[in-house]
């Protein structure tokens, strides 16, 4: 016994089991697959300080953008799973992307440990002034009206705003040219010029153009209404379904992270989201900052895992 103290011990920066994480000194490192000043790094970077009170140790951010987060869930699921490697990221990375993309070189299930969950915020059906709808029927019967007419942008093949696209085409029976773009911000601005004429959004880079008029709000992605867009329907109310699947960012680590060093994560990561400064923040980027236990966070990967995997199935998607 006494020997396996010592060991335990000597080896005790190296083996987060022995209940020494996090290591005097030692940053913990939150990577995130985006570039930096984008919205998840963002929130990233407001959660840090908090993180590194709680745990008493330097908590730095550190952009891995490439491949829609796939570059950067590969290397943490390498990294040692001591703590002081740990994945902030978008619910896309596990519950969509699996299905929707041939490269995906992880396990979502086998590779991570789930920490905590850390913000919640809808997606949002934009359309362009130009198109005089101001809700689904409208669209769709303007739509129908001026076939050939109507351009819907997304983030990229197989995201969450291509693939609501697909579904509110296959829903409404309204014909729509998909236009991929590389990204969000590529998108938002062919969209703002007119180009396109419609798009999933997410709330926190919608809601400032939909108040300055420059966009219209016709729906919201989620179960209930936005308590920023209180007057904009979900579009469950008008008669779509499926449509419900509000997005998510949370914190995982490496598999085999021991469940001490997860517990205290996860602390961590509560105790932050008290802030009510953090929470205000949040707030004024549409997101709802909320913690979960490693339990929670987990059945929410398998339940949207499973309901995108049908989807997906249904719409037909072929993985490019």
């Amino acid at each position: 016994m006494r020997f396996a103290l010592l060991l335990c011990s000597a080896l005790a920066t190296f083996d987060a089991s022995c209940g020494t994480f996090p290591t005097p000194g030692r940053p913990v490192r939150i990577v995130v697959g985006f570039a930096a000043g984008g919205g998840t790094d963002v929130q990233a970077r407001l959660l840090a300080p908090g993180l590194a009170e709680a745990l008493g140790v330097p908590v730095i951010v550190e952009n891995r953008p490439g491949a829609s987060t796939m570059l950067a869930a590969e290397e943490v699921s390498r990294a040692a799973p001591d703590g002081h490697t740990i994945f902030y990221t978008f619910s896309g990375t596990f519950s969509q992307l699996p299905h929707t993309q041939r490269s995906v070189r992880y396990d979502a299930f086998h590779d991570f440990a789930p920490i905590s969950l850390a913000a919640r915020g809808p997606l949002v059906l934009v359309v362009h002034p130009s198109v005089p709808a101001s809700d689904v029927a409208g669209l769709v019967a303007w739509g129908k009206a001026h076939p050939g007419s109507l351009n819907v942008a997304s983030f990229g093949a197989g995201t969450s705003s291509h693939l609501f696209a697909e579904m509110l085409v296959r829903q409404t029976g309204v014909a729509m040219t998909h236009v991929p773009y590389k990204g969000a911000g590529d998108a938002a601005k062919d969209l703002y010029a007119g180009r396109v004429q419609l798009m999933f959004d997410s709330a926190a880079s919608a809601l400032p153009v939909v108040r300055s008029g420059r966009l219209r709000a016709i729906g919201v992605v989620a179960a209930k209404r936005s308590r920023w867009l209180p007057d904009v329907p979900t579009l469950g109310e008008q008669g779509l379904h499926d449509m419900d699947l509000e997005g998510w960012l949370a914190f995982f680590g490496p598999a085999n992270l021991p469940p001490e060093v997860v517990d205290k994560l996860g602390a961590a990561v509560a105790r932050a989201l008290r802030s009510p400064e953090l929470k205000e923040a949040f707030a004024q980027g549409a997101y709802d900052a909320v913690a979960s236990t490693p339990a929670e966070l987990a059945t929410l990967v398998r339940d949207d895992f499973d309901r995108w995997g049908r989807i997906v199935r249904e719409l037909g998607f072929t993985p490019p």
